[in-house]
């Protein structure tokens, strides 16, 4: 039977999660079908609800799956979505349709990290880029956001890290507050603190984005050679995932804001690979979302796989399949990173 700590456990985890989405028990409530007074019961431990009901608030409050099942066990039940590592045989398919994806992509860079932002895997493209960065920031786990940062990384050769600089940290703020975990929050602080070591660089947090933004999204604008590279971020994740370490992975992909961006990637592609046309130039300058040509097989690519990502439930247990179809191969529009 389920004990007085269960019931206060869930109560108050319940409690977090509402008031972090900014939903009122009504609104809840009606998204999981069912009534304010009854949620209103289980909030203050007077009610205990059964196993679906919890699932169903979870999905109401967009939990992520590895919170849902820490509901679940706040509520006295075993949890209901599995952790599979990344690399054992029944996330074959998932691994090789990321891997499909990263060589679509190409010539342009993208990577696929995990929930603390580590790299997963990365195309020939990404690697490209990260010339001259010192060799412990590309030891696993290989953090990104670090990597672009870090003044040994790639900060010292991005034109406007005065602005970029601030999107991603803010982003990382955003996620840590919809969704807290600690090495997320301790990532957070770092890079905050690394922001006063690129003084010269990135002197005040701007108050306007500059006449370079492009309206809907922030350029990253990488000095590369004699040359610039202005490239727009879009990310891509699993839209029907119910295990915890598919769920959580996603796909930042670059893509060229200008034709002559797209030249530039295109030339550092290797050697018999066909390179896509470049884009053309729009109203406003901005260059189309376009995907980059399919890559040969047979390809030689670096591939980081961290501990995190690896830690799963132990033992073979079989996870409910996710098939590549559920990937969402198509490129959104880009978002802020």
């Amino acid at each position: 039977m389920t004990g007085t700590s269960e019931r206060d456990g869930l109560a108050g985890v319940l409690r977090e999660w509402r008031g972090r989405r900014g939903v009122s028990q009504l609104d809840l409530a009606l998204r999981a079908g069912t009534t304010q007074r009854h949620v209103s019961f289980i909030e203050r431990g007077r009610s205990i609800p059964g196993r679906a009901m919890v699932v169903r608030l979870a999905e109401s409050l967009e939990i992520p799956l590895r919170e849902r099942n820490a509901l679940l066990l706040a509520a006295g039940y075993a949890p209901a979505y599995p952790e599979t590592r990344l690399d054992d045989p029944g996330l074959r398919p998932v691994r090789a349709a990321l891997e499909d994806v990263l060589r679509g992509h190409q010539p342009y860079p993208a990577v696929i990290v995990d929930r603390h932002s580590d790299l997963v895997s990365a195309n020939d493209a990404f690697w490209a880029l990260t010339e001259g960065v010192a060799s412990p920031l590309l030891a696993p786990p290989l953090n990104v956001p670090r990597l672009f940062l870090d003044p040994r990384g790639m900060a010292p050769r991005i034109v406007n890290l005065d602005v970029w600089a601030w999107h991603v940290i803010d982003h990382l703020r955003l996620e840590a507050a919809r969704n807290p975990r600690d090495r997320l929050g301790e990532l957070l602080t770092e890079l905050t603190a690394l922001v006063p070591e690129l003084t010269a660089l990135v002197p005040e947090r701007p108050r306007n984005p500059g006449p370079d933004h492009l309206g809907f999204a922030v350029p990253l604008r990488l000095r590369l050679g004699d040359g610039e590279l202005r490239l727009l971020t879009t990310l891509t994740h699993f839209g029907t995932a119910v295990d915890v370490t598919v769920a959580e992975l996603r796909m930042e992909a670059f893509l060229p804001a200008d034709a002559e961006t797209a030249s530039a990637l295109a030339a550092l592609a290797p050697p018999g690979r066909p390179a896509p046309a470049a884009p053309a130039e729009p109203p406003g300058g901005v260059a189309g979302t376009r995907r980059g040509a399919g890559a040969s097989g047979g390809e030689s690519r670096p591939e980081v796989l961290p501990a995190d990502v690896r830690t799963g439930a132990p033992g073979g247990e079989s996870p409910t399949e996710v098939l590549p179809t559920d990937v969402k191969t198509g490129t959104p529009a880009p978002t802020i990173r």
